[in-house]
């Protein structure tokens, strides 16, 4: 699935090449991701996106994704892999695009370096990590009320006036399941477990950069930018 941008790129001279943003949940990723397909004019390719688009064609791949979902199985990585390969060779990539939620394993990686690294034409992936110290990203998560008209506050940085109340329309503000600190926790569990060794790997390659994502979001965007510039000069 393809995110269109309808802002034209900063760099028409610069291609960003694949790009994978890697960070905790509730570092921002997504925020980050928007600003670099609106700089640049390159697509947000989404694990997620690529195996819903697949299963609602009704594709051979899909067919069989859609087998082990409904057994409650996990898709295994060599079928991720196809799908991902069918996407990149999407003519909207050629400049580059945001990887999202892929690779989230070493052996997804080590595949993706070796099919990039079989074209001769196409640059091979930078790594960027956003890292936010974890008290902050549980103040982040546990802290955000949502009101019925989608207005997001921050119980800890940016609170409602009347605590619990949404200053727009008056209505009762809600956190979501997935907000609550056991599900904060089992989520970086798993981060750490499966992301980590990730970060290695394009560490130990010298394709990584991080990035202090407790800075304002502007100045993320911008340190983001210089690092992949930066990343491109040396591993063209």
């Amino acid at each position: 699935m393809m995110t269109e941008s309808n802002t034209a790129p900063a760099d028409k001279d610069f291609l960003p090449g694949p790009v994978l943003l890697l960070g905790a949940p509730g570092v921002g990723k997504g925020t980050q991701a928007k600003a670099l397909m609106a700089a640049y004019g390159i697509p947000q390719i989404s694990t997620g996106d690529i195996l819903r688009a697949n299963i609602s064609k009704g594709t051979s791949l899909g067919k069989m994704a859609k087998a082990l979902v409904d057994q409650g199985k996990l898709v295994p990585d060599d079928l991720v892999n196809q799908m991902v390969a069918d996407r990149l060779a999407q003519p909207d990539t050629c400049r580059g695009y945001i990887l999202d939620g892929y690779p989230r394993t070493l052996n997804q990686a080590t595949w993706l370096d070796a099919q990039l690294a079989a074209d001769p034409n196409t640059l091979p992936v930078v790594a960027i990590s956003i890292v936010v110290e974890y008290d902050h990203l549980l103040r982040r998560i546990t802290g955000r009320r949502i009101s019925s008209s989608g207005r997001i506050y921050n119980t800890y940085s940016d609170p409602p006036t009347v605590p619990g109340i949404c200053d727009e329309d008056g209505t009762a503000l809600v956190q979501r399941p997935d907000d609550s600190e056991a599900v904060f926790v089992e989520r970086m569990k798993t981060f750490e477990s499966q992301t980590a060794p990730v970060i290695q790997h394009y560490r130990q390659q010298g394709r990584f950069e991080e990035i202090d994502g407790d800075d304002p979001v502007e100045q993320v965007t911008a340190a983001i930018e210089a690092a992949l510039k930066r990343l491109r000069t040396s591993n063209r």
